[in-house]
């Protein structure tokens, strides 16, 4: 069974969001989908800067099973991203909640407003079929 906190919002696509400080959003993959990957080698990142939309494909997860397409879970414009997995992807792995987030968001307008279309962590242990 795969962790899911109840802190977080989640997307169908299996991608996590926390709101930070101010209008910042972290994003990251859940552990359902670290365990569906395998062993993590390799992160594409979005490009700071850039304009995302939620639902957008903005990067990659490599594993050595497969790749994956990452999705941005809101909108708004990536800040910063989690460079310590250029060198350590795996940190995905270990702790895909923790040190394993992959990129901050800061979004425009309010948090409830851009996360309308997330699920909860009871509404997403639904969609896993837990």
């Amino acid at each position: 069974m795969s962790e899911v906190l109840d802190n977080l919002l989640y997307s169908e696509e299996h991608e996590w969001a926390q709101q930070g400080e101010g209008r910042t959003v972290r994003v990251g993959i859940t552990d359902h989908a670290q365990n569906l990957l395998g062993d993590i080698v390799f992160v594409e990142f979005p490009e700071v800067g850039a304009a995302i939309s939620a639902g957008d494909s903005v990067g990659s997860i490599e594993s050595v099973k497969t790749v994956s397409e990452l999705y941005s879970p809101v909108s708004g414009k990536v800040t910063k991203v989690n460079d310590t997995l250029e060198s350590s992807p795996e940190k995905i792995n270990d702790a895909p909640y923790g040190d394993g987030w992959i990129f901050e968001v800061e979004i425009e307008g309010e948090f409830a407003d851009a996360v309308s279309g997330l699920l909860d962590a009871e509404g997403y242990r639904k969609h896993l079929g837990e």
